[in-house]
């Protein structure tokens, strides 16, 4: 798998494979020509599976690090919405009335949500949006790709971070007396195997738990009712176990056992698609990065970040800009600089596969860089780190600080 979200890539897989496979054997048949890429878009692919994530990533990411993007790029992941408030993957014209066969989705609608609250203005939209997803809530708690399809532990939470970016308690939306958190601890394998602690995508037609190490990443945020950005808690200093899930915070932390053992062999995780030889899978392992830090281990993600900024360049240039967005949000959330990560400046990729943004943020000067550095050589009496009090250094030179993420204001507890 190249970018997450496992949901959206599987249900792209299914149309690809079924709808247009027959077309490109057939004799004399030519592929249909891509679609005309809309100025406010970021990237330069075919959108139709993938327009509104990928927007949503760029953006969310952009705000992060403190960039202002520019309002067409806005402006464009706003027009997408449907009159009830849903979002499709893809809308090439969204003067168009969404009807019956206008695939909205919950990932789409959920990520615009993330973005769009945390760029803040957009209460109308947010609010239609968020009002759709309740509609669609599944009896167990949960949410599939699709309204009324099979609940799943990425769909789940995601939903979940859209929810927290409006200000919801995740933990009140209930259907038939199930929360999201209650789908979410279902999809959890217990403890005692070689998987004990993973959370599976879905069961299989039998009912039985698969790990799956990019459900998991997703679940270790979501069962700790944050987005797609995390959000860094206080380090953890309990050793890393797997105990009885009587809790989505207790499946969280079994979770990030899971993957912080997955990530340890290679320092990455490994993409395994039927018929395709093993690879790494570079996306999956920066989320796995937010959802460590999430969960208060981001100690335990160092070895991972530093792969990713040794092995990452040229899958980020070929996948555009979510992965751009996947790697600067594991870098945020890591305290690794996204401005220089193994040489790059991973914000100004980012920018450059969109329009311009609306500004930038200053860059540091000479003064406050030199009490930034002076303010490390010091220890700290009161057992605060050093690298909270380089942050705050940061903020107070600057107005921006890199190690203390812009999204600790917007993210709901």
């Amino acid at each position: 798998m190249i970018v997450r979200r496992s949901a959206a890539v599987l249900a792209a897989t299914v149309v690809i494979g079924t709808a247009l496979a027959p077309a490109a054997v057939a004799e004399g048949a030519s592929p249909s020509p891509a679609p005309a890429i809309p100025s406010g878009l970021y990237g330069t692919s075919d959108p139709t599976y993938d327009g509104v994530w990928r927007q949503s990533l760029a953006l969310l990411a952009q705000h992060t690090v403190g960039v202002k993007p520019a309002a067409k790029a806005v402006d464009w992941l706003a027009g997408q919405q449907c009159a009830n408030g849903a979002f499709a993957a893809y809308r090439a014209d969204a003067s168009a009335k969404c009807d019956a066969k206008t695939m909205v989705d919950t990932n789409s609608t959920s990520a615009a949500v993330q973005a769009l609250a945390a760029l803040g203005g957009h209460g109308g939209e947010t609010g239609k949006a968020v009002a759709w997803l309740k509609s669609v809530q599944n009896k167990d708690g949960g949410w599939g790709y699709t309204a009324g399809g099979a609940s799943d532990a990425n769909s789940t939470s995601v939903v979940i971070g859209a929810l927290a970016a409006v200000g919801t308690k995740p933990a009140d939306v209930s259907k038939g007396g199930k929360s999201p958190y209650d789908a979410l601890v279902k999809l959890s394998i217990p403890c005692g195997g070689a998987d004990g602690g993973a959370f599976a995508y879905q069961p299989d037609k039998k009912g039985k738990l698969a790990a799956n190490a990019d459900a998991t990443a997703a679940a270790v945020v979501g069962a700790l009712g944050k987005g797609l950005a995390g959000a860094p808690l206080k380090p953890v200093a309990d050793p890393l176990s797997c105990k009885a899930a009587d809790s989505p915070e207790r499946a969280a932390q079994n979770g990030a056992a899971y993957l912080v053992k997955a990530l340890a062999k290679d320092q990455h995780l490994t993409s395994v698609m039927p018929g395709a030889k093993n690879q790494p899978d570079y996306g999956n392992t920066a989320d796995a990065v937010v959802a460590l830090a999430t969960a208060g281990h981001g100690d335990k993600a160092a070895d991972a970040m530093r792969w990713l900024e040794t092995h990452s360049a040229r899958w980020a240039e070929q996948s555009g800009p979510a992965a751009y967005a996947q790697l600067v949000l594991a870098a945020d959330a890591a305290t690794f600089d996204p401005r220089d990560f193994g040489g790059q400046d991973l914000v100004k990729q980012l920018d450059a596969t969109g329009p311009a943004p609306a500004s930038l943020p200053a860059e540091p000067t000479a003064s406050a860089s030199a009490s930034a550095s002076e303010a490390a050589k010091k220890k700290d009496d009161s057992g605060v780190s050093v690298w909270w009090i380089i942050g705050v250094g940061l903020v107070g030179g600057i107005g921006i600080g890199f190690l203390i993420s812009a999204r600790n204001k917007k993210q709901q507890p």
